[in-house]
């Protein structure tokens, strides 16, 4: 699969968020409004398109990628590069995670200088925790947030 990363566009921005995911990841369900939209378009969103420009999923930096919860529980203090992703979920299972992974930290790893990134998953994302840990994220802090148990996991900056 070849892919690429995007500008944000409100049209990949509405398809993204009408994505609908199966039990149990149906957690990550959107719902289309306008402020979703605009949350979107903020600047901290990126879109990852194949070489048709076809959307295969998105990533966002900084406050975006984080949980409220998480900032209450002091989990994000460390100066990290806090990511949030998804991916079009008719290509998720299908062995594309880790190539899709790896493209999304190369940009930010060069972006950031290196500096560490961090990001938070539900801990019932098994799927999502493995590959995290195959890239070298390693699991640091547990919190909850509306009876939903979360996980921060860090990999330290280094380029791919």
């Amino acid at each position: 699969m070849d892919i690429h990363i995007a500008r944000m566009t409100q049209k990949y921005a509405v398809e993204a968020l009408c994505w609908k995911y199966e039990k149990p990841y149906d957690f990550y369900n959107n719902v289309l409004t306008t402020s979703a939209i605009v949350e979107l378009l903020g600047g901290s969103y990126y879109a990852i398109v194949d070489s048709s420009y076809k959307l295969i999923g998105f990533f966002c930096t900084g406050r975006s990628a984080k949980i409220p919860a998480g900032e209450r529980n002091a989990v994000y203090i460390e100066d990290c590069v806090d990511l949030g992703l998804g991916m079009n979920p008719v290509l998720t299972g299908k062995g594309h995670g880790d190539q899709f992974l790896k493209r999304i930290l190369h940009f930010i790893e060069l972006e950031y200088n290196g500096k560490p990134i961090r990001l938070t998953v539900a801990s019932f994302n098994k799927r999502a925790i493995r590959l995290y840990e195959k890239n070298n994220f390693i699991k640091e802090h547990q919190f909850q947030y509306k009876d939903m148990e979360f996980i921060t996991m860090k990999r330290n900056g280094t380029i791919i």
